[in-house]
């Protein structure tokens, strides 16, 4: 028995002095998209912050593939030992949800903190004639069929908004699933596509130079960065909004103590005005919760989506 009671304080001594001691070597920061995006933008801003407060290098690993599943897939089954975390957006949810066989339950996963809060952008090509989403919605009536809209990949954010939309409006048209926001974005620009929901990160240059013309934005409120821009709320459909908000998670085991260090170095660095600054210039509010509020989150925005994902009898198959 006292062995037992010996072994036991042992252990327990090991576990809270590891936490204690995060981060022992670098952290490997696991960015589930190609690089260019607001998940990779968000990712290295933080990252480099992170690597100034905790004394180790933040290293960035894009691993595309999925809708994000690859990257979180590769998080979930690594050592839980806070040294392999992953920053995501709203697919993190919509994924189990949605695909007949995903490649992780949100159990195997810890929420750190939710990071970051932005709205999507619906952008056009200029050749399809319409300056207003109303425009749009008349327009696809008008011409059944002919109309494609692309995504980062199926069961992305802005996916979900395009299959919202549809089901809003009634607006007729094909979802076309890339590897990220970039093709997709470059395929659009090139009057691949008709329109997208995008993040502004990766639709601003676009938007800038005249390739694509900017409708709406999904906020509750204008975004900072497109300010002329209306809301889709503003555009006549109520009720109408999407936020492309950003976590970061670990694996479900990862110790309390070192989840808690980990909440409380995020939530330091997104006080950073330098990071603040970082984060405005793509449209990105920054967000920090506790770990209980970053949880009960992520479980609001599961229903969330799942109830959208049944409403619209929706399918992950290509």
């Amino acid at each position: 028995m006292l062995k037992t009671i010996l072994f036991v304080t042992v252990l327990m001594t090991a576990t809270g002095a590891g936490a204690q001691n995060w981060p022992t070597r670098p952290i490997q920061l696991v960015v589930p998209y190609a690089p260019g995006g607001v998940v990779d933008f968000i990712g290295r801003t933080l990252g480099q912050r992170l690597s100034q407060q905790v004394g180790q290098p933040v290293v960035i690993d894009n691993r595309p593939g999925a809708g994000g599943m690859v990257g979180i897939e590769y998080t979930a089954r690594a050592a839980a030992d806070g040294h392999t975390l992953v920053i995501m957006d709203p697919a993190i949810v919509i994924n189990p949800v949605l695909q007949e066989k995903p490649l992780y339950e949100l159990k195997d996963l810890a929420t750190l903190s939710v990071v970051g809060s932005s709205p999507l952008v619906l952008v056009v090509h200029p050749s399809v004639p319409v300056k207003a989403v109303a425009q749009l919605v008349q327009y696809a009536r008008a011409n059944p069929g002919k109309l494609n809209f692309g995504s980062a990949g199926i069961g992305t954010t802005p996916h979900m908004a395009g299959e919202l939309l549809k089901v809003r409006t009634g607006l007729d048209a094909t979802h076309v699933p890339y590897k990220g926001a970039g093709p997709a974005m470059a395929d659009l620009a090139a009057g691949q596509l008709q329109f997208s929901f995008s993040s502004i990160t990766a639709a601003l240059p676009f938007i800038k130079d005249g390739r694509l013309r900017a409708l709406a934005t999904s906020g509750s409120r204008r975004s900072n960065a497109l300010p002329e821009v209306p809301t889709v709320i503003e555009a006549g459909y109520p009720g109408f909004e999407v936020d492309l908000w950003l976590g970061i998670f670990a694996p479900a085991s990862v110790p309390a103590q070192t989840v808690a260090r980990l909440n409380s170095e995020l939530r330091t660095a997104l006080r950073d005005p330098a990071v603040a600054a970082a984060f405005a210039k793509v449209g990105v509010e920054p967000r920090g919760t506790t770990v209980e509020e970053g949880a009960r989150f992520v479980r609001e925005e599961t229903d969330k989506w799942a109830k959208v994902v049944a409403g619209a009898n929706l399918k992950a198959a290509r």
